[in-house]
Parts: C-alpha cells; sequence; structure tokens
C-alpha cells in the first residue's frame, strides 16, 4: 500500500478525507457577546504643593546668604532691628518709670500728705471744741475759728481726696464713709454747745456722744484712707526705682553685634571705619550710657526723698496725732469729771486720762523716732524743742490732775486752759514745732524726689530718637559696602 511521503502538503477539500460536519444555527440561542479589551487609566497627576510665602522667603534667604550681598544684607537689617528695638524698649521703660516718680512727687505723695491733713484736721477741731466746751458761755472766737476751719480743711480734703480716687476702690469707701459721718458729728457738736451755754449737764453727754463716734468712727476711718494713700505711694515707688534690665540687655547685645559687624568688615576689606556702624555705635552707647546712669541717678534720689522725707513725714504725722489725742482726752477728762472710767488689771482709771497717758506715751516714742531720722540741724531742732515741750507738759497735767482729784475743780480748770503756766501752751508749743518739722521734711522730700523726677527728662524721647538714628547708621552703613558689588 502506497502512502504519501510525510513531506507533502495537507490534503484539501477534494481530497479523499472527510471535511467537518456544519452544525446549524440553533434556534433560541443568544450569541455570546463580545469580551472588551480593559482599558489601563494612566494615573492622575498630583500638582506639585503651593509653597507658602514664608518658604520662599527663606529659601531666597537662604539662597541670598550664600553670597556676600545677601550676607551684608541679613546682618544690616538684624543690626538695624537690634538698635530699634533698643531704642523702643528704652523708651518704653524709661517712661513708665519716669512717669511713675512724678506720680510719687505730684500724685500719690500729695494724697498721702491730704489723707494725713484731713486726720489732723478733724483731730484738732475734736480737740478745740473739747477746749471750748470747758469754757462754757466764755468761748473765745479765736476757739470757735479754729474749729470751724478744721471742719473746713477736713471737708476740702475729702473733696480733692474723693476726686482723685476710683470709684470703687477702699479709698472711696472711707471717703465716703466720712462724708457721711461729718455732718452727724457737727450737728452733736452744737447740740452739746446750746445745751453748755445754757448750763444744762445734757451739754457734757451730747459732747461725750460726739467724741465717741469721732474716735470710734471718723478717726479709724480717716487712719484707713491715709492707710491706703501710703499705700498707693508704696506702689509709685515700686515702680520708679528699679533699674530697666531688659532695655539694659538689648542695649549690650546692641552694641555687641555692631562691633562684630565692624570687626567683620576690617578682617574682610582691611577698612578701619565704616561710618554709619561707627554713628549707629555712638548712638547705641549714648542711649545705654544715658539710660544706666539717669536711672542710677533717679534711684539714688528717690531712695533719699522716701528715707530721709516719707519716713521721717509718716513719724511726725503719727506725733501730731498723738498729740492731739491727747490734749482732746485731756480736755473730755475734765469735762467728764469721772462718769467714765475703765478697769487694767483690776485697777479702775478714769476713761479719759488713762487714754492721755497712753497717748502721751506714743507721742515720746514717735518723736524719738523722729529724732533719729532727723539727717541734718534744721530738722532736728524742732524734734527736740517738741520733746522739751512734751516733757513739760506731762509735769503740767500730773499737776492738774492732782488737783482735779482732790477736789478743786476750778484750779484744774486753769491749768489746762488758763491764760498762763498751763498744759494748753505745751500742747500748742508741740503742735508748732511739729509742723515746723513737717514743712522741713516735705520740702526735703520734695527736693530729692524732683530730682529723681529730672533724671529721667527726656530720656524716652531722646532713646527713641537715637534709637532711629542708631538704625539709619546701621543700614547706611552697610549700604556703603553693598554698593562696592553693583
Amino acid at each position: 500500500m502506497t502512502q504519501p511521503p510525510r513531506s507533502s502538503a495537507p490534503p484539501t477539500a477534494g481530497s479523499g478525507l472527510p471535511a467537518r460536519p456544519i452544525v446549524p444555527a440553533q434556534p433560541g440561542a443568544l450569541p455570546r457577546p463580545a469580551v472588551p479589551a480593559q482599558v489601563t487609566r494612566p494615573a492622575p497627576v498630583q500638582p506639585p504643593a503651593r509653597r507658602t510665602a514664608f518658604d520662599e522667603g527663606a529659601e531666597r534667604l537662604r539662597a541670598a546668604a550664600t553670597t556676600e550681598p545677601g550676607r551684608l544684607r541679613v546682618i544690616g537689617a538684624v543690626l538695624a532691628l537690634l538698635v530699634v528695638a533698643f531704642g523702643a524698649v528704652a523708651a518704653w521703660q524709661s517712661g513708665e518709670r519716669a512717669a511713675a516718680a512724678d506720680d510719687v512727687l505730684h500724685g500719690s505723695q500729695p494724697l498721702s500728705s491730704g489723707a494725713a491733713s484731713i486726720y489732723r484736721s478733724l483731730a484738732d477741731a475734736n480737740t478745740t471744741v473739747s477746749s471750748g466746751f470747758l469754757a462754757g458761755g466764755q468761748e473765745t472766737p479765736e476757739t470757735r475759728d479754729r474749729y470751724e476751719k478744721d471742719i473746713s480743711r477736713a471737708a476740702a480734703g475729702l473733696v480733692t481726696a474723693a476726686a482723685k480716687s476710683e470709684p470703687d476702690s477702699p479709698a472711696a469707701k472711707s471717703i465716703a464713709k466720712l462724708n457721711r459721718l461729718l455732718p452727724e458729728y457737727k450737728g452733736l457738736v452744737e447740740r452739746a454747745r446750746v445745751y453748755n451755754r445754757q448750763g444744762y449737764p445734757v451739754g457734757g453727754a451730747y459732747l461725750r456722744y460726739a467724741n465717741e463716734k469721732m474716735q470710734q468712727d471718723m478717726l479709724p476711718a480717716a487712719e484707713d484712707l491715709y492707710t491706703k494713700e501710703n499705700q498707693r505711694l508704696a506702689a509709685d515707688y515700686g515702680d520708679a526705682t528699679p533699674y530697666p534690665w531688659a532695655a539694659i540687655a538689648l542695649g549690650v547685645l546692641a552694641l555687641g553685634a555692631l562691633a562684630w559687624a565692624q570687626r567683620r568688615e576690617y578682617r574682610r576689606t582691611n577698612r578701619v571705619l565704616s561710618h554709619g556702624l561707627v554713628a549707629a555705635t555712638a548712638a547705641a552707647t549714648v542711649v545705654l550710657l544715658w539710660l544706666v546712669v539717669g536711672h542710677t541717678v533717679a534711684r539714688a534720689e528717690l531712695h533719699a526723698s522716701d528715707e530721709h522725707g516719707i519716713r521721717s513725714l509718716n513719724v511726725l504725722h503719727s506725733a501730731q496725732i498723738a498729740a492731739l489725742k491727747a490734749r482732746g482726752n485731756e480736755n473730755l477728762g475734765l469735762v467728764a469729771r469721772g462718769a467714765e472710767t475703765v478697769t487694767v488689771d483690776g485697777t479702775v482709771y478714769d476713761a479719759y486720762y488713762h487714754a492721755f497717758d497712753q497717748e502721751l506715751a506714743e507721742l515720746g516714742g514717735s518723736l524719738k523716732r523722729a529724732g533719729s531720722l532727723a539727717d541734718d540741724p534744721t530738722g532736728a531742732r524742732p524734734v527736740t524743742a517738741a520733746t522739751r515741750n512734751m516733757a513739760e507738759w506731762k509735769k503740767r497735767h500730773a499737776d492738774a490732775h492732782r488737783e482735779d482729784d482732790s477736789g478743786d475743780y476750778q484750779q484744774a480748770l486753769a491749768m489746762v486752759i488758763g491764760a498762763k503756766g498751763t498744759t494748753g501752751e505745751c500742747f500748742d508749743g508741740v503742735d508748732e514745732n511739729l509742723n515746723r518739722a513737717i514743712g522741713h521734711e516735705q520740702a526735703e522730700f520734695e527736693r530729692a524726689a524732683g530730682d529723681g523726677r529730672d533724671a529721667m527728662t527726656g530720656l524716652p524721647a531722646g532713646a527713641a530718637a537715637l534709637g532711629v538714628l542708631g538704625a539709619a547708621g546701621a543700614v547706611l552703613g552697610i549700604g556703603r559696602r553693598l554698593s562696592e558689588y553693583r
């Protein structure tokens, strides 16, 4: 059997091999859908992150710092900023301290002195009215006039204090209380005078009631006002005396930066001086020296005004108040005639004479402290004279008290409010000498506090102006060097 060779072509349709049967289309069969080719989409392109102005500026600064002109621009900007900041902080801190020093001189100290004057006026009015009461129907016009002037001074002082105090402050509350009590006190005094002139003993009761209102309500309120004003004065001293350390630190930093910039320029260019940088250094040096010297002088003078003025004034005010209260108790001891007593350690004393002894002891202690604080003969002499007057007063009072205890009321009265050789003369001597000492210490305070305030005169404006000039000099000095690169 003959077989076809392997390399022959495949059989065709007309060859002897059977053909694949054709399958006819089946009814009802759906054609298979063609599977579409899967399309691959490109990934979305993310936009570049937007850069902030700060980032761009930082990059430019870094790029500029790699070149000498760029570094010079940075140095110039830093120097100008330091000098301007130094001038601004120096002006701010020195301005605050100058304002506080001015408040010490023209604000809080006059208010403190005014509060002490209110206290003295009230105490003197109480003392004066008791002296007039002892004179009975023969009250002198001088005594009446002195009482009216004391009341008027106290009322005027309250008006001034109210105008310069905060509406809801503790001082304002004390002022309101005194304004309410003052008319009540005057009414009681007038009733006591009317009954006393008519010879009715009830006048003494009204006077003791008025004195009780003064001692227990009015004088404590006046003392509280004085304490509050002294606290304000101490706060002003605290604001005026500290060194401006922030400004001094900035001044030293600015001078150090200017010195470094000039040394850098000398090492790179062999130039000894840059006029602009030298001018900036001179301006910063002047401000720093002015700041340090001015505040040193101001601190010294303000401390002197406190030590040799305010402290002495406080002690002298205490002494004068003690003298006034002692005189009032001495008078009321004769008015009451033993009607008021107090028991101390089981021993019964006349209430007013016992209070007199306590106030006179307080007066002696205050005069001793005032003498130790007096730093010159002009201030020491009136204190010494007041001490002598107090010693004589104590001796005469003991004599008058002895006469009163023995039943000789008229003799005791003559020794207290008589024409000559009385305790009233000693009290007047104490009061007059204390007024002289207070006037001297007030003048010492005003001189020292004024010198302290004047030491900072012009410093805020001068520091600001020199700071601006120094910054301009630094910019011009660096700009001169930059011009060589153009």
